[in-house]
């Protein structure tokens, strides 16, 4: 019955649909997976298996009574750590917040209820999703190679839906904490057009950098719990016949060879479908980096500034490492980093009125062993991809687009204009087709 825990929403609500399964037998599944997988993976901080029970046993009742709630009715899912869920711990993975227990939901965790999704549990993160797990609550390992990392922040989420313990979950992405565990764990991961998804009641990393947005095996499931998230969202069918992609960031120095190879056969199957690709270059883009690195550290400093000087010892140690950088930039280089964001953001948009999407690898290699520090050399390589889009807020998408030599999947990043993430998730959905031959 492993089987059952990889299919789509839609197959999995076609059954509920005809009576062949019920929430309360697929969550009981999904549990047991949990149970069985993550002492190795470290996937789930907190589980809440007898409110799951209960969630499904209503899902149950209300669907077979014809109160149907629309395609996340009774769909196992999962939440990162950082977002608040009434009664529920709500760690930020962090020895700081191990006590927290938040007295109202989310707004998004409030939609998703509404929606009839049933929430398994709490996801694991890097340390407040700063890209360094804290050893109280250790790293995330990946399904495809334990000894590997599922990726930061929202590794978590990212491995709980490769492995089979959830069908979707919600993450957040400040330099690419969705994009870059979803290419790891060779799922589909949406960071969507900045505040498209409330940010209320979710811990922030970066007030203007920070964007939530959902993961799941597939853009069309991604695109499900988008609609959940946002309450009005609508998926979208794309032809890639005629579509125009712009390359852009090709033959980058750190790309590694098997994630090259993996790209170039993406594009090649963009155009046997009929796509357009040529290369296009967005002015300034190597600036992006720096930029990010001057908006996020001292925005950071300044969320934890209390904490830092009351519990200082509390955090791990490039945690706080990190958070002292973001107190020594000057403001004179977070105003210059704010104002390149607008630049950035023409530039792209320029480009993005010549083609239809933007597509470039997502990470420049595949998961390596253990997290990177953010602000060490190999972390600034990790996001050299994904950074851009949290400065512009243009929707950016993630899809598996196969495995490299070592057997690892290898994901493929695209762009478009600002709200139009159904779009995005479209062409998702077409590549994914294209790619698998479905």
């Amino acid at each position: 019955m492993v089987e059952l825990l990889f299919s789509s929403i839609a197959e999995i609500g076609a059954l509920y649909r005809s009576g062949q399964l019920s929430p309360l037998e697929l969550t009981r599944q999904c549990l047991a997976r949990i149970e069985a997988l993550n002492p190795t993976l470290n996937a789930f901080i907190t589980v809440t298996a007898q409110q799951a029970l209960l969630e499904a046993q209503q899902a149950e009742q209300e669907l077979r009574a014809g109160h149907d709630k629309g395609p996340l009715h009774g769909i196992p899912i999962a939440l990162k750590d950082l977002i608040d869920t009434a009664g529920i711990r709500t760690t930020c993975a962090s020895r700081i917040r191990e006590d927290n227990v938040p007295q109202q939901d989310a707004p998004l965790v409030t939609r998703l209820r509404a929606a009839g999704a049933i929430s398994l549990g709490k996801t694991n993160l890097a340390e407040f999703a700063l890209g360094i797990a804290h050893p109280d609550y250790g790293q995330v390992n990946n399904p495809h190679d334990a000894g590997r990392t599922a990726g930061a922040s929202s590794g978590g989420s990212a491995a709980a839906v490769a492995a089979g313990m959830c069908f979707a979950a919600v993450g957040t992405d400040t330099g690419g904490s969705i994009r870059i565990p979803a290419s790891y764990c060779g799922v589909a991961g949406l960071k969507p057009t900045s505040g498209l998804v409330s940010a209320e009641g979710v811990f922030p990393l970066s007030w203007s950098l920070d964007h939530v947005g959902p993961l799941a095996r597939t853009s069309a499931d991604a695109a499900l719990l988008l609609e959940g998230l946002t309450g009005t969202f609508q998926q979208s069918a794309v032809s890639l016949k005629g579509k125009r992609f712009g390359v852009i960031q090709r033959g980058t120095a750190d790309l590694e060879p098997e994630v090259a190879a993996v790209f170039e056969a993406a594009c090649r199957a963009l155009e046997t479908a009929g796509a357009e690709i040529e290369d296009l270059q967005i002015p300034e883009l190597e600036l992006a980096d720096a930029a990010l690195f001057n908006i996020l550290l001292p925005e950071a400093a300044t969320i934890h500034a209390r904490w830092m000087g009351e519990r200082p010892g509390d955090y791990a140690s490039m945690t706080r490492a990190q958070l002292e950088l973001g107190f020594a930039l000057s403001g004179v280089a977070y105003l210059r980093a704010q104002q390149f964001r607008r630049r950035l953001t023409g530039h792209f948009l320029d480009a993005l009125s010549k083609v239809d999407a933007l597509i470039s690898p997502s990470v420049p290699f595949v998961a390596p062993a253990e997290d990177p520090v953010f602000t060490g050399d190999e972390g600034g390589q990790e996001g050299h991809f994904s950074v851009p889009h949290n400065l512009t807020g243009l929707p950016a998408l993630s899809v598996n687009a196969g495995v490299g030599a070592h057997g690892l999947p290898v994901g493929v990043q695209l762009i478009t204009r600002p709200y139009t993430d159904a779009y995005c998730l479209g062409l998702g959905v077409a590549l994914e087709a294209e790619l698998t031959g479905n």
